[in-house]
This record gives structure tokens, C-alpha cells and sequence, in this order.
């Protein structure tokens, strides 16, 4: 684990969470070489099989934010690169940068960090009291109907708010940038050549989604100013009929099984 007491002050901060993306499906892809440009920022160009902290995008994210990034699959403890303060954690090491807030948007705000989410699943909205929680956890928040699952080039809409963020960031001021990426959540059917609404989503839907945002991930990490910590990952999974299950909020290996990477832009 790299040593965020040696990160956190010095280096902008990134966390991308590829809404839905299953971790069999993010493996296969990058191994058939379908996903050469996050294949090229991975370390070992492999994903990193982890459990995920919810099975769904609001519990997975709050866990999240309180520091509960998705745990490695071996035997633990595992020790955790952000942890809030708390009496008896077993995950907290040396290594781990701790906060004294219940969230870690707000200890790095504390820190001097401006803290910025870029929206895309409904959770994000703001358009209602529950879609409004997390992103308010933020000092600045972002959502629009172009950032959503409805819309096809969603992670292309996004991009370009960061880099509207990016232009105006005070060149003193560390950045906490959290992109949330819709593009992988249902509906996805539209991002495979050739599929139709009436057929619905499917994992070869879901596959053509991953290729989409790989066309499009390094113009955003090419946004990024260096040094930065980057972490990408997905916050659940979700089932396209295996044991009759379809989607997610559920206990399901294809739910709590997700791809997770971790690197420094310098």
C-alpha cells in the first residue's frame, strides 16, 4: 500500500468509480486486450480483484467516503489508505492517512484540499434530498441530465466539466476530484453495435460500455495535473441472469466482485 501520510498535501487526489462494472468482465477485456489505455495505467496492466463495501452505488459510495475503499479478495486485515479516527480499527496502519471528520471529503478539506464530484447515476442528481446527500459532502458538485445512464456520451460530458474545473483550480490549491461514470449502469444497450432497446442490456452490452470508457479515460487523465494519486474502481457489480438474478442490491458473486486499480500520474 503507498504511504498516504506521503501523498496526502503533496499530491492532487483522484477517485473514479466505474458505476456497475463487474470485476470477470473488466478482467476478461483488459486480458483479450480490448482496454489498451486502462490496461496502460494499471499496475502489472491487470485489474485487482476486490469485494466491494455495498452492493449498491449509495452504500458502496457512503462506505466509500467514510474511507472503506473496496477490500482486497485474499485473507486479511487489510490495511485501508483513509480511515476516519475511530477507537479499535483493525485496518488502520501506519501507512493510513486519518482524518478527524466523518467523511473523507471533509478531512481533505480540512487538509486544503478543494473537493469537487462529478455526478452521474441518480444518487447524484441533486435533484432530491437523497441525491442530494453525497454530493453535498463536496465543496463543489456537478450533475446535469448528459452525465446520467440515459445518455450515450456521458463520460464525454463529463470530461468536459472537469476540464472546466480543472481551468479555473487556483494552481496552489490540491484537488480531491471524485468522477462518478454512469456509462456502465442499465441501460447500456445502446453502446453495442447493432443491439436494439427491445433486446435490453446484456454482459456483451455491459462489455461494450467498458470499451467506450477506455476510448475516452485518457482525456481525463490527461486533465490531470501531477503529481497524482489515482484510485479506479467500480462500487458493485450487477447480474445479467446468472442464478436468475438480474442486477444488483443483492449477494451475488457477480455482485460483490469488482476490478479496483491504484497508481500515481507523475
Amino acid at each position: 500500500m503507498i504511504d498516504m501520510n506521503e501523498v496526502v498535501g503533496s499530491h492532487d487526489l483522484l477517485l473514479v468509480t466505474l458505476d456497475t462494472l463487474r470485476y470477470d468482465v473488466a478482467a476478461a477485456l483488459v486480458e483479450a486486450g480490448r482496454t489498451p489505455d486502462l490496461a496502460a495505467v494499471l499496475p502489472g496492466g491487470r485489474w485487482e480483484r476486490r469485494h466491494a463495501p455495498g452492493s449498491f452505488t449509495y452504500a458502496s459510495h457512503a462506505a466509500m467516503f467514510a474511507g472503506f475503499l473496496p477490500t482486497p479478495a485474499g485473507p486479511g486485515p487489510h490495511p485501508r489508505p483513509f480511515a476516519a479516527a475511530f477507537p479499535g480499527s483493525e485496518t488502520t496502519a501506519p501507512g493510513t492517512w486519518v482524518f478527524d471528520a466523518a467523511d473523507l471529503p471533509t478531512g481533505l478539506a480540512a487538509a486544503g484540499y478543494h473537493t469537487v464530484c462529478v455526478g452521474g447515476v441518480g444518487f447524484f442528481n441533486g435533484l432530491t434530498p437523497l441525491g442530494s446527500a453525497l454530493p453535498g459532502l463536496f465543496a463543489e458538485s456537478h450533475w446535469e441530465p448528459g452525465f446520467g445512464v440515459a445518455d450515450p456520451a456521458s463520460l464525454e460530458h463529463q470530461i468536459t466539466r472537469v476540464a472546466e474545473v480543472m481551468a479555473r483550480l487556483p494552481a496552489d490549491r490540491r484537488l480531491f476530484l471524485f468522477l462518478n461514470v454512469s456509462a456502465l449502469h442499465q441501460p447500456n444497450w445502446y453502446h453495442l453495435d447493432g443491439a436494439i432497446r427491445e433486446h435490453g442490456d446484456s454482459i456483451e452490452s455491459h462489455a461494450a460500455a467498458l470499451e467506450y470508457v477506455d476510448r475516452h479515460i485518457g482525456r481525463l487523465l490527461g486533465l490531470m495535473r501531477r503529481p497524482c494519486l489515482v484510485i479506479i474502481c467500480s462500487d458493485h457489480g450487477t447480474a445479467y441472469g446468472e442464478d436468475g438474478h438480474t442486477g444488483h442490491r443483492i449477494g451475488h458473486e457477480a455482485v460483490w466482485t469488482v476490478p479496483y486499480g491504484e497508481f500515481v500520474l507523475s
